[in-house]
């Protein structure tokens, strides 16, 4: 008799120390658990907290700027009026300011308008923590589908132990059919031996199946972050047809568009870094000389008023930084269409595995039905000593065939439909 093996991919690292007590899981709520569940989960916190602290600090450029200064000069040379009087009138002394200066002032500036930088730059601070979450929400999506692969392992295990299960009913019903037969003459100890030894090899497949839902179980506890009884009950999704047509929602296809949307914030900081600024400023100081640079004392000022300034250096890159920007969105359109193919290749596959193993669960019930009304009549066969036990064993072996082929057609039918809504991102 043949079953199936399952590869485990999954290492085992830990067993976590919370337990699932409830008495069903379904595969939407171990998806679910798996998110929680998942360490990358907290950078959704920082990414948010360092959004705000960013914006923060680009709203406190509209603030009053405060700045205060010193210094402290000598200079080779002052300013001199030298002036030629008539003979007739009294001469005139013009004071020389001194060699050496001093002033401290404390300046504070009060932003008007600037552009529009500090709108570009919260902008972009927006935009770039929209591209880290997309990023983070991809990541954790691929969750999904490890957590959907175990989950349907464990339906499949379990889909198997129950027809091992009514195999060894059944087995042990023909053993015990086998020792009258022996009792009667009909059949002899060679025969009661062989039904002996397909009860052994069917108590081993079992230990083996057992022991991978065990393995899978514990893979299923490490992703979600819970300790699952082993005699919970894993709820099998219900068949639901899957529309011909589907629209594809990946978390991917979102980062694209904050992608797009952080460029376009460049493009918008890179327009505004050009323009002018105007600003309010007023001056408060002390120093020799003050503002009368004829006056060698030391005494208080005050100056006020509105600058002006344009940094036209800018202009020098600006064509080529704008180019280079277009260009970046042109690789961007460039990786969604590729990605966007690459999808829409995959569809047609699995909407036809879908389909395919649809119509052959169909057939499932009837060949099962088949095969007991073969198995029954072999029975008859064997009681009336027309056939033997090792053809009897071969058509019960069958009937367990065609027992499991039907489960795994169902799981698989699943697993097809959760496969093409992990493609699309289908609810």
């Amino acid at each position: 008799m043949k079953y199936r093996r399952f590869t485990l991919f999954i290492p085992l690292f830990f067993i976590p120390v919370f337990t699932v007590n409830a008495q069903s899981l379904t595969i939407e709520d171990c998806q679910g658990m798996a998110r929680e569940n998942y360490p990358a989960i907290a950078r959704f916190n920082v990414i948010e907290n360092i959004r705000s602290f960013n914006l923060e600090n680009a709203n406190r450029a509209y603030y009053p700027q405060l700045s205060l200064n010193a210094k402290a000069t000598w200079q080779s040379d002052v300013t001199k009026i030298d002036l030629e009087l008539p003979s007739n009138f009294p001469p005139l002394e013009v004071p020389v300011p001194d060699k050496d200066q001093y002033q401290v002032y404390g300046q504070l500036n009060q932003l008007i308008w600037d552009g529009g930088k500090v709108s570009a730059q919260k902008e972009m601070i927006v935009a770039n923590a929209e591209v880290e979450k997309q990023k983070l929400e991809t990541e954790i999506y691929s969750l999904q589908e490890r957590v959907n692969q175990v989950f349907f392992g464990i339906l499949l295990l379990n889909e198997q132990l129950t027809q091992q299960g009514i195999l060894e009913k059944e087995l042990q019903r023909n053993l015990e059919k086998v020792q009258s037969y022996v009792l009667n003459g009909v059949a002899n100890d060679a025969d009661l031996s062989a039904v002996k030894v397909e009860q052994l090899k069917t108590n081993q497949q079992r230990i083996q199946m057992e022991s991978a839902l065990d393995s899978y179980i514990k893979i299923l506890s490490v992703l979600t972050g819970r300790r699952i009884d082993p005699k919970t009950v894993f709820v099998k999704p219900p068949v639901a047809e899957v529309p011909d047509h589907v629209v594809i929602d990946r978390p991917e296809l979102r980062l694209f568009t904050a992608q797009e949307n952080l460029l376009n914030s460049q493009k918008t900081a890179l327009n505004a870094r050009n323009r002018p600024v105007i600003s309010a400023f007023a001056q408060g100081g002390y120093g020799k000389p003050a503002l009368n640079m004829f006056e060698n004392k030391f005494k208080p000022y005050v100056i006020g008023g509105v600058s002006f300034s344009w940094n036209l250096g800018s202009l020098y890159t600006y064509k080529q930084e704008k180019k280079s920007i277009e260009q970046q969105k042109l690789t961007l359109d460039s990786e969604r269409e590729t990605f966007l193919y690459n999808l829409n290749v995959q569809l047609p596959q699995q909407q036809n595995e879908i389909k395919k193993y649809r119509h052959t669960m169909q057939d499932d019930d009837e060949i099962i039905r088949l095969r007991k009304q073969i198995k029954d009549a072999a029975e008859a066969k064997v009681e009336n000593g027309t056939l033997t036990v090792s053809d009897l064993l071969q058509e019960i072996n069958a009937l367990e065939a065609a027992r499991q082929a039907k489960s795994l057609h169902e799981i698989q039918y699943l697993m097809s439909v959760y496969k093409l809504k992990f493609t699309t991102n289908l609810n």
